[in-house]
């Protein structure tokens, strides 16, 4: 082993990470205020999983991702509610945009958190601890919800310091103290660190960040390959990224966990068909196209498998996600019952220049002229007029305003 010293960060450079505390279940107490002080616990269908649990919910062991019967369990009087995913997603946007009018450099981490650069900003709004406690204060006021706030020289640094005071805390790392709060901080604090590489470290006596970040770049190269670089720099406080304010998704996906497991084609075919209506909608809303389609299966005894196909041209027609899903279920011939459908359209690209003009003013009395024009082959131009009359209609009405019977083979 070698000492390896960290270089010094840059002067005056700061990352700010927000993180909404229990975010759906928060948004759900905001807005039945007889629930606030219960625990709330969103999703929970008979067969599903805990999407968010209330920190009341929390006290009693639920977490996100727990069987909704080990909830129940465990949270006999817990109240069980939907989710209600258009809501969460107004109020993060307005999320965004509070932390916007802070700095133009605001990456998007996810649906509740998103790092802050507030290099520069004390100029504008004092100290870094000023920074972050009046972003608290804004998202509080604007929004009726709680954050925790993590501030240091570094993006991996700040999310560890907003989890370290959850709920509603602000936590510092100043550049100064950032090897001695490594030196303690253990190994599974360390985001990109899972049970399989904790394992191998623990198996080297190794438990903390700062006892990991002595061992040889040759260490970690053959035992974690390509990853080793970038888990042994996070052991040693470095994290060259920076806040890129926008990153494109890489792939548009749903899935649904049944009531009771199917291994029938048919019923699994529908919620294929609900699938690709709300994944071909968004892709059309955002102006993207996939190629690859990928079918998600998992079995009742909780074992998963994927199959994908790529096909010659993007898309994003519902029929043409739908038809490749299927094509890929039917090949499959299930072992057993499912327990678990999903499906993922990636390898995505803008969509196509006349795209856009297709999409929401697009009616089914346009497609005469589209055939005559000769831009659309006749079915597409059908599909597309279709797609669009749909999309118009649920964003007016509502996404269950409308359901798509079973499309027929063409």
């Amino acid at each position: 082993m070698k000492a390896l010293h960290c270089p010094a960060y840059p002067a005056g450079r700061w990352i700010i990470h927000v993180d909404m505390d229990a975010f759906f279940a928060s948004v759900e107490q905001l807005d039945h205020p007889e629930w606030r002080g219960k625990p709330v616990i969103v999703g929970g269908a008979a067969r599903g999983v805990v999407s968010a649990a209330s920190y009341e919910a929390r006290a009693f062991g639920v977490h996100s991702a727990m069987p909704s019967f080990q909830a129940r369990r465990l949270c006999p009087q817990g109240i069980f509610t939907p989710g209600r995913m258009e809501r969460y997603l107004e109020l993060s946007r307005a999320l965004m945009d509070i932390l916007r009018a802070f700095s133009p450099l605001v990456e998007q981490a996810s649906i509740d958190e998103a790092y802050l650069d507030a290099s520069g900003l004390e100029r504008l709004y004092g100290p870094v601890e000023e920074i972050g406690r009046r972003i608290q204060d804004d998202i509080g006021r604007g929004l009726g919800l709680s954050c925790s706030v993590g501030a240091a020289p570094v993006k991996f640094l700040a999310k560890i310091a907003s989890d370290l005071r959850k709920p509603g805390g602000f936590s510092l790392i100043y550049p100064e103290e950032a090897q001695s709060f490594l030196r303690t901080l253990p190994l599974e604090k360390i985001p990109g660190l899972g049970p399989a590489a904790l394992k191998i470290l623990r198996a080297h006596g190794l438990h903390t960040a700062g006892e990991a970040g002595l061992y040889s770049a040759d260490f970690w190269q053959r035992r974690f390959g390509k990853a080793g670089a970038t888990l042994q720099a996070r052991c040693l406080g470095l994290d060259e990224r920076e806040v890129i304010p926008y990153s494109a998704p890489k792939s548009e996906s749903a899935e649904h966990t049944l009531a009771r497991d199917s291994a029938d084609p048919e019923e699994l075919k529908q919620w294929l068909l609900r699938q690709a209506e709300g994944v071909g909608a968004a892709l059309r809303l955002g102006g993207r196209q996939g190629r690859t389609i990928t079918l998600k299966i998992k079995y009742a005894d909780f074992t998963q498998i994927t199959r994908s196909h790529t096909m010659p041209q993007a898309t994003n027609s519902t029929r043409a996600i739908f038809s490749a899903a299927a094509a890929l279920l039917d090949k499959l011939k299930l072992k057993a019952r499912a327990r678990l459908i999903g499906l993922a359209v990636s390898n995505l690209s803008p969509a196509r220049q006349a795209e856009p003009k297709l999409l929401p003013g697009l009616l089914p009395g346009m497609v005469g002229a589209l055939r005559a024009s000769g831009r659309l082959p006749q079915d597409e131009a059908r599909e597309r007029a279709l797609d669009a009359a749909l999309d118009a209609a649920r964003r007016k009405f509502g996404p269950q305003a409308v359901l798509r019977g079973r499309l027929p083979e063409k």
